[in-house]
């Protein structure tokens, strides 16, 4: 097993802590309901965990993607679930890094107190998914004004967010030198924008992810709401995405070891035939070969988190953490499903619902042969396939 630093154990044990007071229960009732889980994402604020990537001059921790990371991690494997505020950890990052000091000053401090949410980000569309320099999403320049129309799907959280990072077209797709050009970032106060020129519509989905389709229809967000240079908003995105892909793995490691705590305890009480279940090599084999693919894909996660914040690139390892992870998620799921038997299906053990939520992590945020593409063009130079 991978040591961490004393600072970083810490953290984990106090994240275990907060997380005791959340019990399956808890979140078996806002499944039910597809509630919001309020009560979890107030506390992981007044904890200061959600800040943790936000320097401490703007009031954060001013730690590292590896502690965010570890952060992550713990919430699931804890049986609890970061959806409902992971994003505010890799969003902020695209006002922290390619933000003016105006914004920063402005809304970093708020969000690091819980006084501001920014959990939503605007980048898919139901015409182009994960193809991104395919948006149709317009803003065009009107004045002190930008008027943005158009239509985004999967904006998880839109409801409970205070402030949504939007990426849109400010120059027209034919018009641009480079393919990847004629992108912008906004950030856009949906406090002030939601009826007058914005609309949500939730998405009930088979997980409670709170997730909705937006749609802007001559929305009017200030110039100076505008991060970064005009037409260059796709290089900032990517930054944040590839902390996305780390932290979303991250989760996907902590959802593996709950699976597998979970199968390993309940093969070992469980009797049929006068004896453990889990001494049958057929209920052993899953479970240890699941636990194995876990800790590959966790020093990937580690590696992939250490190159980030030492500065270097990390967009394949990113990437490949993101698959490995997710795939290793779901194979000790799915162990913990067979292991289960029919138990696996009652509310009550909180198998289900884990297995549905961790399912999403090979389609989102990046689809699993997108990765495989993205691995072969550019870490394997195979001729382009789309």
């Amino acid at each position: 097993m991978w040591s961490d630093t004393p600072e970083i154990t810490q953290m984990r044990e106090a994240v275990r802590a907060l997380c005791s007071d959340f019990p399956g229960s808890y979140w078996r009732e806002k499944d039910r309901a597809r509630a919001y889980p309020e009560e979890f994402v107030d506390a992981l604020t007044k904890a200061g965990f959600l800040a943790a990537l936000i320097p401490e001059e703007y009031g954060g921790s001013g730690l590292g993607l590896s502690a965010a990371a570890a952060i992550l991690e713990e919430i699931h494997s804890s049986g609890c679930n970061a959806s409902a505020c992971h994003a505010q950890m890799y969003i902020m990052g695209t006002i922290l890094r390619d933000g003016s000091d105006a914004q920063k000053q402005e809304y970093l401090p708020k969000i690091a107190t819980g006084e501001l949410r920014l959990q939503a980000f605007g980048v898919t569309e139901p015409g182009s998914g994960t193809n991104t320099l395919g948006l149709k999403t317009t803003a065009v320049r009107d004045g002190d004004d930008y008027v943005i129309n158009g239509q985004k799907v999967w904006t998880s959280r839109a409801e409970y967010s205070d402030l949504m990072v939007l990426l849109a077209r400010t120059m027209p797709q034919d018009q641009v030198q480079k393919r990847t050009d004629g992108l912008s970032v906004f950030i856009v106060d949906m406090r002030k924008a939601v009826g007058n020129g914005l609309t949500i519509k939730p998405i009930r989905t088979m997980i409670n992810h709170s997730t909705t389709e937006v749609y802007f229809d001559d929305l009017r967000v200030p110039a100076m709401n505008i991060i970064g240079e005009e037409g260059k908003g796709l290089r900032y995105i990517l930054n944040g995405m590839n902390a996305e892909r780390v932290l979303i793995a991250a989760e996907c490691i902590g959802d593996a070891r709950w699976f597998t705590a979970k199968a390993s305890r309940y093969a070992s009480e469980r009797e049929v035939f006068d004896r453990p279940i889990g001494q049958n090599q057929g209920v052993q084999f899953p479970i240890a070969r699941s636990f194995a693919q876990t800790e590959a894909a966790d020093l990937m996660v580690r590696k992939a988190a250490a190159m980030f914040d030492a500065g270097e690139t990390m967009a394949a390892e990113a990437n490949m953490a993101k698959m490995l992870a997710s795939e290793a998620s779901w194979a000790a799921g799915e162990a913990c499903m067979q292991t289960h038997g029919g138990f696996a299906f009652a509310e009550d053990y909180d198998i289900e619902r884990k297995w549905r939520e961790t399912r999403l992590y090979q389609i989102a945020p990046i689809s699993t042969n997108l990765i495989l593409s993205y691995l072969a063009e550019h870490v394997l130079k195979l001729p382009r396939s789309y």
